[in-house]
């Protein structure tokens, strides 16, 4: 009997169009893994196994079946995304519980696609932090439970890596996307600004938060973006030699990359190299005051989706970053400091297609209880792991997380590509082409 929990998404939805398998058998294939898995993961933090399996039962019976693009696909949903029917807590006690009447963007052209929910995963409290964990579960990486699975869409990836689903939606404000792909060896996106609705929170993070897939083949995720973005996208023909900068600088000064994420990028480089790519070192001209930058944009986006909680039923951490982060607004509202990075950095866009970069500057933290732990020592812990995604959510620009290489542990390494705004498609086929010549094991050994 063919086994469809940890299949990928194409290959799921190709057989479900060629009624190979019916939606039902894969859903519930899915959900016997996520009952199996979930209590060592704490990837979910709502599982609809019955609405879950009803929904496969209407896409069996979908006139349109054979043009589905995800046709039977179970996808999971970041906690801060509408679902029709389903409570959005994002990872907070202060949130309602009040269920909501209507999907989410993303999600309704997800089901339009064929896609089938099973469950919405867990988030830090209001999806501030790069470790997910609080009142609603701790989410661990597959590869390592000792570990967290990263922030904010740490149960999307957490999801995916331990072939509960295929795909999972997330998205990403100050790396929330690419964070935790990088610890759980997935390929992610993150598009660039107004390619895939947004409509995250209050005013999405001053317009720096986008949606994005999580996958764990490059096929995947250009899939599930094509859907999001409700656009074709076009591969090119053969290979597409780029001018690509490496660097192995921290965008945040002060902060050392680790030797296992400098050689992944070197060798990732050097693939690139031989496959006809222009590859040269070359270092971004971030200025020193990008640190400062990140920290108000973020503290302050915190402010804005915190207004009218109650502060009693937050926790600690997440009160004081949004006390920090009040007098900010008005200034990160006005966004003369992002235009000034953006004007900074187009020339050496300007001179090359792709940057490729470590996605990380470290291992991720053990996962443990951080939401009871000090506000100082989460932004620390978070800022000296994962300083190389603010920029690009600063920015507005497309970037990606590709697994390449592992770490000491047997856990993920990983790499980042970024773009000039429209590179999308660029980015996948970049991704694509480290795949090729690097293939990665796609889910985690936890059977």
């Amino acid at each position: 009997m063919t086994s469809w929990a940890g299949r990928t998404a194409a290959e799921i939805a190709a057989a479900v169009r060629e009624k190979k398998v019916t939606p039902r058998e894969v859903v519930a294939e899915h959900l016997a893994r996520i009952e199996l898995l979930d209590g060592r993961v704490g990837a979910f933090r709502v599982v609809r196994a019955d609405a879950a399996l009803a929904e496969a039962d209407a896409v069996a019976a979908r006139a349109d079946l054979a043009e589905l693009p995800l046709a039977g696909v179970p996808v999971a949903i970041k906690d801060n995304l509408a679902v029709r029917g389903e409570s959005n807590r994002v990872g907070s006690a202060a949130t309602a519980d009040t269920p909501a009447d209507a999907d989410h963007v993303t999600v309704a052209r997800l089901r339009a696609a064929g896609a089938v929910v099973v469950g919405l995963t867990n988030v830090p409290e209001l999806c501030v932090f790069g470790t997910t964990e609080g009142v609603h579960g701790t989410s661990r990486n597959p590869w390592d439970t000792t570990r967290t699975a990263g922030g904010s869409s740490g149960g999307s990836a957490a999801a995916v890596a331990a072939g509960m689903v295929p795909i999972a939606l997330g998205n990403d404000g100050m790396g929330s996307l690419r964070i935790p792909a990088a610890n759980c060896g997935l390929v992610t996106l993150k598009p660039g600004l107004g390619v895939v609705p947004a409509g995250i929170s209050d005013g999405d993070w001053f317009g720096m938060s986008e949606n994005g897939p999580l996958a764990t083949t490059v096929e995947d995720a250009r899939l599930m973006f094509a859907v999001l973005a409700d656009t074709e996208v076009v591969r090119g023909e053969g290979t597409t030699a780029r001018k690509v900068a490496v660097s192995l600088r921290s965008p945040l000064a002060g902060i050392a990359v680790t030797k296992p994420y400098t050689t992944a990028v070197k060798e990732a480089a050097g693939l690139l190299a031989g496959a006809g790519n222009q590859v040269r070192r070359a270092d971004p001209p971030f200025p020193l005051s990008l640190s400062v930058t990140s920290l108000t944009t973020w503290t302050a986006g915190t402010s804005v989706d915190a207004q009218g909680l109650d502060p009693r039923k937050l926790t600690r951490r997440t009160r004081v970053h949004a006390a920090v982060g009040r007098r900010f607004v008005a200034k990160v509202r006005a966004g003369e400091s992002r235009e000034q990075l953006r004007r900074r950095l187009e020339p050496f866009f300007a001179e090359h297609d792709v940057l490729l970069t470590p996605a990380l500057a470290r291992r991720s933290p053990k996962a443990g209880p951080w939401h009871e732990r000090g506000w100082l020592r989460n932004v620390l812990a978070n800022s000296n792991y994962s300083p190389m995604t603010p920029p690009w959510n600063l920015t507005g620009w497309p970037a990606m997380s590709v697994p390449f290489g592992t770490l000491p542990s047997g856990a993920p390494c990983a790499v980042q590509l970024v773009a000039r705004p429209g590179s999308e498609a660029a980015l996948l086929e970049v991704a694509e082409q480290l795949e090729k010549l690097h293939p990665w094991q796609r889910t985690a050994p936890l059977d």
